[in-house]
């Protein structure tokens, strides 16, 4: 377990980032989300507006293809711009892992580390079988309004699903891609954590 890093890829509301929260507790390992994108872009000198507009937000968005084959300068800069956004977050997960195993939200993290890092890892889906649930932390998170709320719930989650699509052609939310799917309007979020330790020490121990 000493070695293994965890990814965690998660549906929009599901809690994903407070099970990583209560991961990074327990296991003494620093956890990345969006920060992963200030630090590449501070370490490779790439603007936050140019890493934002291709996160799981930008690139992943449903519109995303439209907009690079219809942009001015054109198709091929934006696509040349998206995978340098997406080499430079590479070669900083790369560079992370190097130091010590790391939890890492999302972001084709699970690409990086299987296939240029070369580094063991667990990798869990997050979900929320209750949109209540989903709802509520969508509220709490990002004060999104009563009105619309579904309907981002539903939109975010397209966007990563097409985020994965694009840079590891990977279906996301797919069980077959992943060690295990946790659904934390069962288990909650600290048995959600104890289930992949859990996992992480019975890969120790074989």
């Amino acid at each position: 377990m000493k070695n293994m890093s965890i990814v965690i890829d998660r549906e929009y509301g599901s809690g994903g980032r407070e099970v990583a929260r209560i991961l990074s507790e327990k296991l003494g390992m620093e956890f990345y989300d969006g920060n992963l994108l200030t630090m590449a872009g501070k370490e490779y000198g790439i603007e936050l507006g140019v890493i934002q507009e291709f996160d799981e937000k930008g690139v992943g968005g449903i519109l995303s293809d439209i907009a690079m084959m219809s942009n001015t300068a054109g198709p091929g800069y934006k696509m040349e711009q998206a995978y340098s956004v997406f080499s430079a977050q590479s070669r900083l997960v790369q560079q992370l892992v190097a130091k010590g195993p790391c939890i890492f939200l999302g972001r084709c993290t699970a690409r990086i580390l299987k296939t240029e890092a070369h580094v063991p890892f667990v990798n869990a889906f997050i979900y929320a079988s209750s949109m209540e649930d989903r709802v509520a932390r969508a509220r709490e998170v990002d004060g999104v309004e009563a009105s619309r709320i579904e309907a981002y719930i539903k939109r975010r989650d397209t966007q990563r699903k097409n985020y994965n699509k694009f840079f590891a052609d990977k279906v996301w939310g797919d069980p077959k891609n992943y060690d295990l799917m946790l659904n934390t309007s069962a288990l909650g979020y600290e048995a959600a954590a104890e289930a992949i330790i859990a996992v992480m020490n019975a890969r120790a121990s074989e």
